[in-house]
């Protein structure tokens, strides 16, 4: 049971850490809407673990470090992941391709969804720790 718990909290640790990312991400993006030149970036977390959650998909085990491994379910292997947007979607004649207003509009979601995730973690560890005190307050 508790083995469980522990799997939920560190997955949810690590979502939260790719939204800590993002919101760093999304700051910087904001501070340089004026800089020439300058690319967005963005952070891909959730479609690394989506991936890896598939249970449609085969999974392989690997016997040797150095094998390939296919499709394997250990999440601690998922890391957000910073990428950068070249992409000529840029209206304006300095080539920054920053929207100020798509960025606004990804802070509010991600800051909405931080705050859930910490909902999240908190009532999971409320969970861990009734099941150490056995139930008993």
């Amino acid at each position: 049971m508790i083995e469980k718990l522990y799997e939920k909290s560190n997955l949810l640790e690590k979502s939260l850490n790719a939204s800590w990312a993002r919101n760093e991400v999304i700051s910087q993006n904001l501070a340089n809407v004026d800089t020439p030149n300058y690319k967005r970036k963005d952070v891909t977390f959730e479609e690394y673990l989506n991936d890896s959650l598939d249970s449609k998909k085969l999974e392989g085990i690997t016997t040797d470090e150095r094998h390939i491994p296919i499709k394997s379910k250990n999440i601690d292997k998922i890391k957000p992941e910073i990428t950068q947007d070249n992409s000529d979607t840029s209206m304006r004649i300095d080539g920054n391709n920053v929207d100020i207003d798509s960025e606004m509009a990804y802070l509010a979601k991600n800051t909405i969804q931080y705050n859930s995730l910490i909902q999240m973690i908190n009532s999971n560890y409320s969970k861990i720790k009734n099941v150490i005190s056995e139930g008993r307050r």
